[in-house]
């Protein structure tokens, strides 16, 4: 049975496509809506963007289709519409009659109470006004189209019982060929001795050659950091193979994502010279109530967002290096290390960069593709993040970029994925992550 889904201005300003993502249903867009987009259409961010889209999108629905107000058919085999309720907010409730969230769900009422006949859903990505509608009576519902349950993405590395003659033929040729089953490609593998579980080893899965690969992490570690723990080394594997150009870093804080993404980055930049350039950004997202405006000229006002990828930095430096802990200074001087905000990456091309981008969590997917179609030839991406610690109150732990791009790319040959389970930093940040 054909159903009527009415949107909130969330879900348009999420995802302007949603309209076409009903099937055959019906989708019902209130007046109030568009007014509301309207508000944000001139703003410079993805929000304003997406505001501008969505206009652009009915009017031409509009001109090839006809009327909004009685509705133009969609390709889906659906309609869609424009609602003007015959009356101002009455619900029978304490809401504020004259907030724009309460006309928006009377008008899904009206919509409802004329068409008897069909079952009428309130789509909307607030958590208070989907409460506020159930409490009233009318069937709510999130937007689902762009999120992905946690447990998609909560991969790690898979553990595989062999003959005691297959591990052996791995560790004397780094390889086994064999095609594990529930493993995608670039799945991290533990091959464990059936006759003694104790003996076992540590692979990735490569499903062009379908064998099982030794990891190559430097027995001498990277910059001074060695892996602690099997996840640690898989994911230097993965970040140090060129053949693999998005790698997504997926751990709570102090489990090393963002020290290891730098440690590969400066072997494969300016150890190795694969990479011209190791570039290195994050949102502009404060935690907490922001302070306001920053002063001084624009490095000035970005270093505080920057100053943890310069702790990292300083770290690696003072670990490993022979020319001190603010040796890093020279790279910035040169040009191989560049550290900036995500604000003017859009119309970039990036050819031969080493590329992390951290604290994904905090971006939208739209963002994130964004940044990934801006990667030139021979350019690797690594987004690192917790999807549990969001600062931007439009995206959760679903629907953020971080998660999106790691399910998307689930088992393709370019990319690679590995969950961070266990804290590294200090045994005090270890215990607070688990009990806070």
């Amino acid at each position: 049975m054909k159903k009527n889904y009415v949107l909130d201005t969330n879900v348009l300003l999420h995802d302007p496509r949603s309209i076409f993502r009903f099937e055959d249903n019906d989708v019902i867009i209130p007046i109030y809506v568009i007014e509301e987009v309207d508000q944000f259409k001139r703003e410079g961010s993805e929000r304003g963007r997406n505001a501008r889209q969505i206009s652009r999108m009915l009017d031409d629905l509009r001109e090839k289709g006809g009327t909004l107000s009685a509705g133009v058919t969609l390709d889906s085999g659906g309609s869609l519409r424009v609602a003007v309720p015959g009356k101002r907010p009455e619900l029978p409730s304490a809401i504020d009659h004259n907030a724009m969230d309460g006309a928006i769900l009377q008008c899904a009422f009206d919509v409802r109470d004329h068409d008897l006949g069909k079952p009428t859903v309130f789509v909307t990505m607030d958590t208070n006004l989907r409460i506020r509608a159930d409490a009233l009576g009318m069937a709510a519902e999130n937007y689902e189209n762009t999120r992905v349950e946690a447990e998609r993405v909560q991969t790690g590395i898979k553990d595989i019982e062999v003959a005691t003659a297959d591990i052996d033929i791995f560790f004397h040729e780094g390889r086994l060929p064999m095609q594990p089953e529930g493993v995608v490609a670039n799945g991290g593998v533990m091959l464990r001795d059936r006759n003694n579980p104790s003996h076992t080893a540590l692979g990735r899965y490569d499903a062009a050659k379908r064998e099982i690969i030794a990891l190559r992490t430097p027995r001498e570690g990277l910059m001074g950091v060695r892996p602690r723990n099997k996840e640690q080394s898989y994911a230097l594997d993965v970040l140090l193979d060129e053949n693999i150009r998005l790698v997504t870093l997926v751990g709570k804080a102090g489990t090393g994502k963002t020290l290891l993404a730098l440690a590969a980055g400066l072997r494969k930049t300016v150890e190795e010279g694969v990479y011209t350039r190791m570039l290195v950004s994050r949102p502009v997202m404060p935690l907490g109530r922001d302070i306001g405006f920053l002063p001084g000229d624009i490095d000035e006002k970005l270093n505080p967002w920057m100053q943890p990828i310069f702790d990292n930095l300083e770290f690696l430096y003072a670990s490993g290096s022979r020319r001190g802990p603010r040796a890093y200074a020279e790279l910035l001087d040169s040009g191989q290390l560049q550290v900036e905000p995500l604000t003017y990456i859009r119309g970039r091309s990036l050819p031969q960069q080493y590329m992390v981008v951290d604290e994904a969590q905090n971006l939208t997917p739209h963002e994130v593709k964004t940044i990934i179609t801006r990667s030139g030839d021979g350019t690797k991406i690594v987004l690192t993040g917790d999807p549990e610690q969001i600062d931007n109150p439009y995206v959760d732990s679903a629907s953020n970029g971080l998660t999106i791009a790691a399910d998307r790319f689930r088992g393709e040959k370019l990319a690679a994925h590995i969950v961070l389970t266990k804290g590294e930093r200090s045994e005090l940040a270890e215990v607070a992550a688990n009990l806070l």
